[in-house]
C-alpha cells in the first residue's frame, strides 16, 4: 500500500545557533512491544491486481484505523503541513468487502522535500513507484509517501530530516538552492539515511550544456500570458462539454468524438490545463452529429473507442450510481446495446478517415493524452519522428 499521508511538524523549537549547522542524529530509543503487530483484514478477490493496486495507492475501500501520530506542535507553520491523509501510528487496514484474510505490516517511509509546489518530487517519486506495483499489490512492501512543500529555510529542512531519521525514512528533494541541496546531502549522509537529489544533477548538467549558472532560486508561477491562455483554455473546455455550442468546434484546438463513458470529459479537462482548447462531441444513436465537426480542420478531430466489456462495466456502475430505472439502465447498458452503438461510432470514423481512433481500454487519462498531443503536434509540425515540440 501506498499511503500519501499528512505530516506536521510540532514544537519547531530549532536547537541549532547556527541555522546552516547539522545537529548530531538523534538516538532512536524503542521499547519492548513497541512495534506496531500485523493485522489481518479482508480483501474482495474480485478485485483484479491493477484495481486493487489503485485501491491501495489512493486509499479507497479500506478502513484505516488507529490512532493517529502525535504532533510535534497544535500550531504548526502552514508551509511544513503535508497535503494529504493523516498518518496512523497503526498502518494495519480493514478491507470493506471480500472473503480473503491477508496480513499487513507497517510500510517504510518516503519523505519528499521540496522549496516549491513539489509537484516535480512528488511526480518523480509516484512513476518510480509504479515499478514496484506488483510488490504493493501482494502486500510485503508497503510505502508511505510523505510530501513537505514549501521549504525554504535550512532549520525547517534539518527539523524535516531529523524526524526522517527516527523513522529510518528515504529522503527525496528538489532544492534549487545549492547550499540548501548540499545540507540535505549532508544531513542524510551523518544520519545514514538513502538521499536522492532530483533536480540538482540534471540543472549542472544543463548549466554545462547552456554555459550559464542557474539562479538558484525556487521556480515561480508568475501570471504571464501563458498562464492566462491556460485559464482562458480551461473555461473554453467547460463550455464546451458533451456537445455544447457547436458553432465554437472551429475555435478549439483539439476535438474529441467518442460514444458515452469513454473518458472525454476528463480528458479534455487534463488537456486544458496543458493550455489547448478541447471540446468534445458525443456520439449517440438517433441524434445527429453537428455539421460543424464536419467543417473544422480534420486533423485536429480524434475519435476515441473502449472495449465492449469494458464499456458495458462501466456503464453500469455509472447507471447505479445516477439511480437509473431498470428500462434506462438496460437500455443504456445492456451488451446489445453497447454493441449497437459502438459499430454505429466505428462506421462514423471510418467515414472519416483523417481522424485517427485512439483505443482508450486500460489507459489512463495522462496516457491517452499522451497520444493525442504526440499526434497533434506531428500534424502540426509535419514532424519525421514522434515529438512534443516546445520553446522557451
Amino acid at each position: 500500500m501506498i499511503a500519501s499521508s499528512t505530516f506536521t511538524l510540532r514544537n519547531l523549537r530549532l536547537s541549532l545557533a547556527d541555522p546552516h549547522r547539522i545537529p548530531k542524529p538523534p538516538q532512536a530509543s524503542y521499547e519492548p512491544g513497541s512495534e506496531p503487530q500485523p493485522r489481518k483484514f479482508k480483501a474482495s478477490p474480485q478485485l483484479s491486481r491493477w484495481s486493487r493496486a489503485r485501491s491501495l495507492r489512493s486509499g479507497r475501500k479500506f478502513d484505516r484505523t488507529g490512532q493517529q501520530t502525535q504532533l510535534l506542535d497544535p500550531n504548526p507553520p502552514p508551509q511544513l503541513k503535508e497535503r494529504v491523509l493523516p498518518e496512523q501510528k497503526d498502518t494495519s487496514l480493514t478491507a470493506s468487502d471480500g472473503d480473503d484474510d491477508v496480513v499487513m505490516t507497517a510500510g517504510k517511509s518516503i519523505y519528499m522535500v521540496s522549496d516549491g509546489t513539489g509537484w516535480t518530487v512528488e511526480h518523480s517519486v509516484g512513476a518510480a513507484l509504479g515499478q514496484f506495483e506488483h510488490c504493493l499489490v501482494d502486500r510485503n512492501c508497503a510505502v508511505n509517501t510523505h510530501l513537505f512543500s514549501g521549504i525554504d529555510d535550512v532549520g525547517q529542512l534539518m527539523e524535516i530530516i531529523k524526524q526522517a531519521a527516527k523513522e529510518g525514512a528515504m529522503v527525496v528533494y528538489t532544492l534549487a538552492d545549492p547550499s540548501m541541496a548540499e545540507s540535505a546531502k549532508q544531513a542524510c549522509k551523518i544520519w545514514g539515511l538513502p538521499s536522492i537529489d532530483m533536480l540538482g544533477p540534471i540543472t549542472q548538467s544543463i548549466a554545462s550544456h547552456l554555459n550559464v549558472s542557474p539562479s538558484g532560486g525556487p521556480r515561480r508561477y508568475p501570471l504571464t500570458d501563458e498562464y492566462f491562455c491556460r485559464i482562458e483554455a480551461i473555461e473554453f473546455t467547460i463550455k464546451q462539454d458533451d456537445g455544447a455550442l457547436p458553432q465554437n468546434l472551429h475555435k478549439a484546438d483539439i476535438v474529441l468524438a467518442g460514444v458515452s463513458r469513454t473518458g472525454k470529459t476528463p480528458l479534455s479537462i487534463y488537456l486544458s490545463q496543458k493550455g489547448y482548447k478541447v471540446a468534445n462531441v458525443p456520439i449517440v444513436m438517433g441524434v445527429p452529429l453537428p455539421k460543424t465537426l464536419f467543417e473544422i480542420d480534420p486533423e485536429k478531430v480524434f475519435g476515441l473507442t473502449i472495449n465492449p466489456l469494458v464499456l458495458q462495466t462501466i456503464r453500469r456502475a455509472r447507471a447505479k450510481s445516477l439511480g437509473f430505472s431498470e428500462g434506462v439502465r438496460s437500455n443504456y447498458s445492456e451488451m446489445d446495446h453497447v454493441r449497437e452503438e459502438l459499430e454505429y461510432a466505428r462506421k462514423i470514423l471510418a467515414q472519416n478517415p483523417v481522424w485517427p481512433v485512439i483505443e482508450v481500454t486500460g489507459k489512463a487519462i495522462e496516457e491517452t493524452a499522451a497520444v493525442v498531443l504526440r499526434l497533434y503536434h506531428d500534424r502540426k509540425n509535419k514532424c519525421s519522428m514522434p515529438r512534443i515540440s516546445k520553446r522557451y
